[in-house]
């Protein structure tokens, strides 16, 4: 079992910047690839990003590219999503997901566990 715990949501200005973390436990972390996905009210769950095991290998949703910077630490069993220049429309739940394929998913079905949640709001 592994557990996530996302935290450092909040509320923003637009244009301002923000860090999540997300921690992990339960399992080596460096055995498994991480992933940020986002939720808005009344929309599917998004990708955002996904670093694998060592941090070699990175992605990103296309409209992110350039504002959103995935990193991990597997010393702190911790991976971090630095979201900077936010907007209004980045306003959504944002959690963070381990899964432990050799790939890094994009699709959120393929992940295995996922943390609850934290909120970010980015007004205008």
């Amino acid at each position: 079992q592994v557990q996530l715990v996302e935290s450092g949501g909040g509320s923003v200005q637009a244009g301002g910047s923000l860090r999540l973390s997300c921690a992990a436990s339960g399992r080596t972390f460096s055995t498994y690839v991480m992933g940020w996905f986002r939720q808005a009210p009344g929309k599917k769950r998004e990708f955002v990003a996904a670093i694998n095991r060592t941090g070699g290998s990175i992605r990103y949703a296309d409209s992110l590219k350039g504002r959103f910077t995935i990193s991990r630490d597997n010393a702190k069993n911790t991976v971090y999503l630095q979201m900077n220049s936010l907007k209004p429309e980045d306003t959504a739940v944002y959690y963070c997901a381990a899964d432990f394929s050799a790939v890094v998913p994009t699709n959120p079905t393929q992940y295995d566990y996922w943390g609850q949640g934290t909120q970010v709001t980015v007004s205008s």
